[in-house]
């Protein structure tokens, strides 16, 4: 468990939302100690006992009406108030005896992780007991490696980080997955054969004899009253968007099928998720990334079931809907073309102007648009210009250079990939 104590945060002019309410109860499944922290006091609307009695509905009675919450009224804009808040969450803290010994090796838990560009895998810790040091071998799930650099919070480079402290671990040998625990070895020796081991675990869970399956034909097996194990891949952007993703697919409950995710990941939709997709009848959902093109190519040859989404609800509406057997005509995507940026010019009162050379199919104007860096969407929007030699043109085709404006985006970047696409009804 990552959280010792959990602050309840409930706005005194709108008082408690469903989301508060759902806050409360993971707090309460953790058996995690809470505070009410009542922010937004200076607006002229506020109404903290108002706050007080719905709070006090749901179970978290005050102090002062002879409860044991503690509750703290503040305001974080005008920064009112955040030392007594500060002081009541240690006071919890010593009440609860959240100790830990700073003096023995350093271990806690991945609380986000990603692959950054220029740094290689970078994850963000939290240390739980004892000190991580810069030079530290680290083990993480299946991942291990050497702490070559640790940053804090305001990412200022430090050389140690004790408990309670968050930092970011700049040198293992791939993204650890978010909610891993993570411990400081002796030797690399050690490291390599933890991770083996776990390596081989994972393997024997995901091994045996498959036959492949679509979100598409997933209703027709149930209909057969076939028990059905619906097999998935996930990759996303950021691990935590990978979690909250696995989190809510493992509650889907029908009967006559069975959920299991086989693999999760950050980065692109490579060939060797296509290969795993395809050795053990999954279907790979890419949250916020897009697969490579020899993936993607790889996937049509071997059948294999890769849904691409952006909003977590829709990707669970559509397998809860497949398990149903309700789902809907899904509209397909296809590819129009694709262009490399490789030039950036920023015009007066035009706006940024992206150089680029069509690498195939063609650019219109107000096309479906997403800007890819690194394998991972950070734009999905619309062609707003094309130009060729400063006038506009409807479009341009591969094999030639032009600058295309992107509607209501500035931040492109020397060798981004623009796809462009449109969005048909798929036949099932």
């Amino acid at each position: 468990m990552v959280t010792d104590i959990a602050v309840i945060v409930v706005a005194a002019d709108d008082g408690v939302k469903p989301q508060t309410v759902e806050a409360i109860n993971h707090a309460r499944a953790a058996n995690v100690p809470m505070l009410v922290a009542i922010n937004k006091i200076d607006l002229p609307n506020a109404n903290p006992e108002k706050v007080r009695k719905e709070l006090s509905e749901l179970g978290l009675v005050p102090e002062e009406w002879g409860g044991e919450t503690i509750f703290v009224e503040i305001s974080a804009k005008n920064k009112t108030n955040l030392d007594d808040l500060l002081e009541m969450i240690l006071l919890v803290a010593d009440m609860q005896e959240l100790k830990a010994n700073p003096h023995t090796r350093g271990n806690g838990v991945v609380i986000e992780s990603r692959l950054d560009k220029g740094r290689g895998p970078v994850a963000t810790v939290l240390i739980k007991k004892g000190t991580l040091k810069t030079g530290d071998i680290i083990v993480a799930g299946d991942v291990h490696g050497r702490a070559r650099a640790l940053f804090n919070d305001r990412g200022k480079r430090v050389k140690q980080a004790t408990p309670s402290q968050p930092v970011e671990v700049v040198g293992l040998s791939a993204v650890p997955s978010a909610g891993e625990e993570f411990l400081v070895v002796d030797e690399e020796k050690t490291a390599h054969q933890i991770t083996a081991e776990r390596i081989a675990r994972q393997r024997a869970r995901i091994a045996g004899p498959v036959r492949r399956l679509t979100l598409d034909d997933l209703a027709r097996r149930i209909e057969e009253d076939k028990i059905v194990e619906l097999r998935v891949i996930i990759k996303g952007d950021v691990h935590g968007s990978i979690e909250a993703l696995r989190e809510a697919l493992e509650k889907l409950e029908e009967e006559g099928v069975k959920m299991r995710i086989i693999h999760s990941g950050v980065g692109a939709i490579s060939e060797s998720d296509v290969m795993l997709a395809s050795a053990s009848d999954a279907i790979i959902i890419g949250f916020n990334v897009r697969p490579s093109s020899a993936a993607k190519k790889m996937a049509e040859q071997e059948g294999v079931d890769i849904r691409l989404y952006r909003v977590i609800y829709k990707a669970i509406e559509d397998i809860s809907s497949a398990m149903r057997g309700l789902l809907e005509p899904e509209y397909e995507e296809v590819d129009k073309g694709s262009a490399e940026v490789r030039e950036i010019f920023r015009i007066p009162k035009v706006g940024v102007v992206a150089g680029c050379y069509v690498v195939e199919g063609e650019v219109r104007r107000n096309q479906n648009v997403r800007v890819i860096r690194d394998g991972v969407i950070v734009h999905d929007g619309k062609v707003s210009s094309v130009r060729r030699f400063k006038e506009d043109v409807r479009s341009v085709s591969a094999g030639f250079e032009c600058g295309i404006m992107i509607e209501n985006f500035q931040d492109i970047n020397k060798g981004d990939i623009l796809e462009f696409y449109t969005r048909e009804t798929k036949a099932r």
